[in-house]
């Protein structure tokens, strides 16, 4: 039970960062494990129109996520569909598993992919603010980063998740202050000088 709560947990997490990341890695984690086998209705995930569906939506929130103003429309688009993917790979984990009840899992993920949805979508007006635009599409990139390998190592070892979840919270609350205030290197060196 609790690895399938550690693993909903990074799925939920990953979710709320990006929709469409966490989910192509679930079907794909469902292709090619043995190990894991996403039962119906959950199934249709990893179903070639699945991966197919995934694969034309996620350039759409990777490009739009990136882009200074539009990344507000973006997650303002997003409100709805990244808690309903988190819910959804929180099921899909607990029906492959079988030990955690689906609408006990639905309820965490929701509430789990809410909460990293809204932070996100708060921090990203103070580095838009703050930098002028010019901080998101570093911002944007981290947390693609972050949702990828939290998404992997909950496919890999959910265990870790003990330790994953937290580092990348703490990797982004640091960055979200830092680039938000200016004080990110890599920012600065874009920065236009006066």
């Amino acid at each position: 039970m609790i690895v399938t709560l550690l693993a909903g947990a990074g799925w939920s997490f990953s979710s709320g960062l990006n929709a469409y990341l966490p989910l192509l890695i679930l079907a794909l984690t469902d292709r090619i494990s043995a190990s894991f086998n996403l039962e119906s209705p959950y199934s249709w995930i990893s179903a070639n129109s699945g991966i197919l569906v995934l694969l034309l939506v996620l350039p759409i929130e990777l490009i739009g996520d990136k882009i200074p103003r539009l990344d507000l429309f973006n997650d303002l688009a997003h409100t709805a569909i990244r808690p309903l993917a988190g819910v959804l790979c929180f099921m899909a984990v607990a029906s492959e598993r079988g030990d955690v009840d689906a609408w006990f899992a639905g309820a965490l993920g929701l509430a789990i992919a809410g909460a990293v949805h809204f932070w996100k979508m708060r921090s990203r007006i103070a580095i838009t603010r703050g930098t002028a635009g010019l901080g998101n599409p570093f911002a944007s990139t981290l947390e693609d980063g972050v949702a990828i390998a939290v998404a992997i190592v909950s496919a890999a070892a959910p265990i870790a998740n003990v330790m994953a979840i937290p580092v990348g919270i703490g990797l982004l609350h640091r960055s979200y202050v830092r680039i938000a205030s200016g004080k990110n290197r890599l920012v600065r060196a874009f920065q236009p000088r006066s």
